[in-house]
């Protein structure tokens, strides 16, 4: 999942955001209200985490903007705040859920995964398929016909990514963009080695490969040849 962290103290910003990377997913962070609000209206997020406490514009005024703008991005409030007054005020300003601080990092993740199955159907995929090949975003587990493939985290988010394009051409830069969150080439054969991984997990004793290589292009993930 795509995730934007809106947190401005420096420490507690890091912790959480290389947590949420370890678990696997692509973050975008944010150390101010205005700057949060900026990502919020400018890109698309599975879902927002957000302090109460923000300099320049406060987390309550944050969702209250995305909400004006139509922005239904599913929002959890994270705080010292732990009032109950404090909590209704975050919900009633257009707040999933709310989780006061000091947490546990695991309770984090598992309210996140409970805000997605909330979604709609139509408005979040839960689970990708091309061909036999099924990936669970929920349970972060991907099988093949009857066969669990068993990957990385990195090897996930490059997986995903490929499946959430199939049948379309994926460049480098993409790649590096997206999984790696590199905007510039490193020069190295890092996306190389993931690939030939990733191809060994999906297609290796399978009859119909799934991942081609297109010369000159990138790759592409496909169930036909």
């Amino acid at each position: 999942m795509r995730i934007l962290v809106v947190e401005d103290d420096a420490e507690a910003q890091r912790y959480l955001v290389n947590g949420l990377k370890e678990a696997g997913h692509v973050v975008d962070d944010a150390a101010d209200g205005d700057v949060g609000l900026t990502l919020a209206l400018s890109r698309p997020y599975d879902v927002a985490i957000i302090d109460r406490m923000l300099p320049k514009l406060d987390g309550l005024n944050v969702v209250a903007e995305m909400r004006e703008h139509g922005n239904a991005t599913p929002v959890l409030f994270l705080s010292a705040l732990s009032e109950v007054d404090d909590r209704v005020k975050g919900l009633k300003a257009g707040g999933d859920d709310y989780l006061t601080k000091p947490y546990a990092f695991v309770e984090l993740l598992a309210r996140i995964d409970a805000l997605m199955r909330r979604r709609s159907p139509a408005s979040v995929k839960t689970k990708l398929q091309v061909g036999d090949l099924e990936l669970d975003l929920l349970t972060r587990t991907a099988r093949r016909g009857e066969t669990t493939i068993d990957l990385q985290p990195r090897e996930f988010r490059l997986l995903e990514y490929l499946m959430r394009h199939a049948g379309q051409v994926v460049t480098r830069t993409m790649l590096l963009e997206s999984v790696w969150e590199y905007h510039f080439d490193p020069q190295t054969n890092v996306i190389d080695v993931h690939i030939s991984r990733l191809r060994a997990k999906i297609d290796k004793g399978f009859e119909t490969p799934l991942l081609h290589t297109v010369r000159g292009a990138g790759y592409m993930i496909r169930a036909r040849p």
